[in-house]
């Protein structure tokens, strides 16, 4: 059996030989999918709760700044891969938004719904281990209940399966 007429081997050691869409989605693929994502989103989670704690905004604007920053970076990491397969900026943004806008919402209303409910957390401010406890612990909420929505999107060829085409050849 000879992989060199369509695709070469994957560069992750822990990946498959087969295509990323499709029945063979396996739990490893989503949780690689979902890490990536969680980098963009931590990335901007984090920097939103602290600027907006540093800065005293309310916590609805702590949020929204967040949430916004996790779009922002999920994003530019995505792109940022996609544009190193030699595709156009319009055509990197449009597979970011298809393979990430999903996980993304799903990671931030979930990392958010978290820091909203701990008691104190969002009033703690950057320098309290509550903060920076809750923050964590968002993250690995996220991360446990997205890996699932992963699954599902990347085994019906959606979600972080349509960046699969940008990822071979590196």
């Amino acid at each position: 059996m000879s992989h060199d007429s369509h695709h070469p081997p994957s560069r992750s050691a822990g990946s498959h030989d087969h295509d990323a869409a499709g029945p063979g989605a396996s739990w490893a693929m989503a949780a690689q999918a979902t890490l990536h994502c969680l980098t963009g989103c931590a990335i901007g989670e984090v920097l939103g709760m602290v600027i907006g704690t540093s800065a005293g905004l309310s916590n609805l604007a702590t949020v929204v700044l967040s949430v916004a920053l996790a779009f922002v970076f999920g994003y530019a990491l995505t792109m940022r891969g996609v544009l190193r397969a030699g595709v156009g900026l319009r055509t990197a943004l449009k597979v970011a938004l298809a393979a990430d806008t999903i996980s993304i919402a799903v990671m931030e209303v979930l990392d958010n719904a978290v820091m909203l409910v701990v008691p104190g957390a969002m009033d703690a401010g950057v320098t309290s281990m509550l903060f920076w406890g809750a923050l964590a612990g968002s993250l690995l909420v996220a991360f446990l209940l997205t890996t699932p929505v992963n699954k599902w999107l990347i085994s019906r060829g959606k979600g972080h399966a349509v960046t699969h085409q940008y990822h071979h050849g590196h």
